[in-house]
């Protein structure tokens, strides 16, 4: 038996047996608390992110073109999931998953500090790398960490996963209704500042449940020799500087710094891939496995890179075309985002009382990828009918259709995804085969920052109908490769 199990089997007996946290592990709360009131100051931010930027400084905001403000979000979303790397190195080689955990929420809330009180270009800037960096951190080893909750047989894990997602967008509905309304009332800043408290509040909660959790999550899988510390110490160093060095030369720019996350992106995912597969701790088996993740990685860029314009298309969308009277009173932009969430919140349990109850006749992952990648492309089809209207013509119930449509696409990818990664992962690499997972939404979320340049509000139609039938496309090409994937991954659904 591989995966933590089979090295901790008393913990993965008790797991068994714990059922106080809706019928799973009680220790599932703890996450389930940090990680909602990190998505709350994330989600929250994020919703009045961007017209922040776009916004003229009349109007609180920062003046900036709309096209690099778009960029800018794609890049910093993609930077969040990039940073994943570095969370799960620390974790693996480091300090373990708990303990990283714990001090990336510390760094988030630092960020949103910065957000709320630094003015101008400076604030955006500090603040956005304390919360990328942050947030990359916490991903990775909150979802590791919930990993360790489940021995490899325990039929709850997906539903254990889809469980710990409701708590996700639990925050995540909260944040945009929040900081929205203080955007709109008394101001952007007052709305960072939320995200500040909301983050706080997530830290004071894991505090008081660190301990519950179990010993294997604060232990380091592949510990870093202590000689070998000072040289990724100066490796850090010059990477900081020559970041610092292309910044100030204009190599790095607002106006291309999507492009700039994509190709790195692209090259780490790459290296990483490499990396595992060349490694000596990684047998026939897992190498198998992981061979068999590639089809679902590349399916999942695709996926995020339509789902994530939420955050860039849906957003201008939201401003510009989308009716949000409600009998005379404007409803603000930010809360758009929040309708994603409250079906997610919905529809996760339901989601996760059917894997449960199907058990092992549930679908296989890579069918739930596909159907996942096809019901996305389906939803941006949808804003044909309402394509090329005037301002605020699309009706809000049909930005709410589409959005249950995206909300069905996720339930189908995300959660499982987080939970196949854990199953797939080689035991030397368990928390950078969730990084590795991340970095397929990175590069998703980098694109969809991207393709958001391409978007004209006056010829939507071959905007949504390519990207759409390209979903379609991906999706329908892992249907026909789900036997060869599975024969990949060696005994995992």
């Amino acid at each position: 038996m591989s995966g933590a199990g089979a090295d901790h089997p008393d913990t993965e007996v008790h797991g068994d047996r714990d059922t106080r946290f809706f019928g799973q592990p009680f220790a599932l709360a703890h996450v389930f608390g940090v990680e909602m009131w990190e998505r709350f100051s994330f989600y929250g931010m994020q919703g009045i992110l961007l017209i922040y930027m776009y916004y003229a400084v009349a109007e609180g905001g920062l003046g900036i073109d709309q096209a690099v403000a778009t960029g800018i979000v794609g890049a910093y979303g993609g930077t969040v999931y990039l940073s994943t790397i570095l969370g799960a190195w620390v974790a693996d080689r480091l300090l373990g998953s708990e303990r990283v955990l714990f001090y990336s929420a510390i760094v988030i809330m630092a960020g949103h500090v910065a957000l709320a009180l630094l003015p101008g270009m400076l604030g955006l800037g500090v603040g956005l790398v304390f919360v990328a960096v942050g947030s990359g951190g916490l991903k990775a080893n909150a979802t590791s960490v919930v990993g360790t909750l489940y021995g490899a047989e325990d039929v709850r894990r997906d539903a254990g996963f889809s469980l710990f997602y409701l708590g996700i967008n639990l925050g995540a509905f909260f944040g945009p209704i929040v900081t929205g309304a203080l955007q709109s009332s008394v101001g952007f800043h007052w709305g960072f500042g939320a995200a500040a408290v909301g983050m706080a509040l997530g830290l004071v909660q894991y505090s008081f449940g660190r301990k519950a959790l179990p010993s294997e999550a604060r232990v380091v899988p592949n510990p870093l020799p202590a000689g070998r510390r000072p040289i990724f110490v100066g490796i850090a160093l010059a990477g900081v500087v020559v970041l610092a060095v292309l910044v100030l030369v204009g190599v790095i720019r607002a106006d291309n710094l999507a492009g700039i996350v994509i190709l790195v992106t692209l090259a780490a995912a790459v290296a990483y891939f490499a990396v595992i597969l060349a490694s000596r701790k990684v047998d026939a088996t897992d190498r198998s496995r992981v061979f068999g993740f590639i089809p679902l990685f590349i399916v999942n860029v695709g996926f995020w890179s339509l789902y994530q314009q939420q955050f860039t298309v849906l957003t201008i969308y939201s401003d510009e075309r989308l009716n949000r009277s409600i009998f005379g009173w404007e409803m603000p932009v930010s809360w758009v985002n929040s309708i994603n969430p409250i079906f997610v919140i919905i529809l996760s349990g339901v989601f996760a009382a059917v894997w449960t109850k199907l058990g092992s006749r549930q679908p296989s992952t890579p069918i739930k990828f596909a159907v996942g990648a096809i019901v996305m492309g389906i939803a941006f089809l949808l804003f044909l009918p309402f394509a090329n209207g005037a301002a605020n013509s699309t009706p809000l119930a049909a930005i709410v259709g589409i959005l249950l449509v995206f909300t069905l696409a996720e339930l189908f990818i995300s959660p499982v995804g987080l939970s196949v990664s854990t199953k797939l992962a080689p035991k030397s690499f368990h928390t950078q085969m969730i990084a590795l997972y991340f970095l397929s939404v990175a590069l998703g979320t980098s694109i969809a920052g991207w393709l958001a340049q391409f978007y004209d509000p006056t010829n939507e139609v071959p905007y949504f109908t390519i990207l759409g039938l390209i979903a379609v496309a991906l999706g329908g090409a892992l249907l026909l490769a789900v036997k060869p994937v599975l024969a990949l991954m060696r005994g995992v659904r």
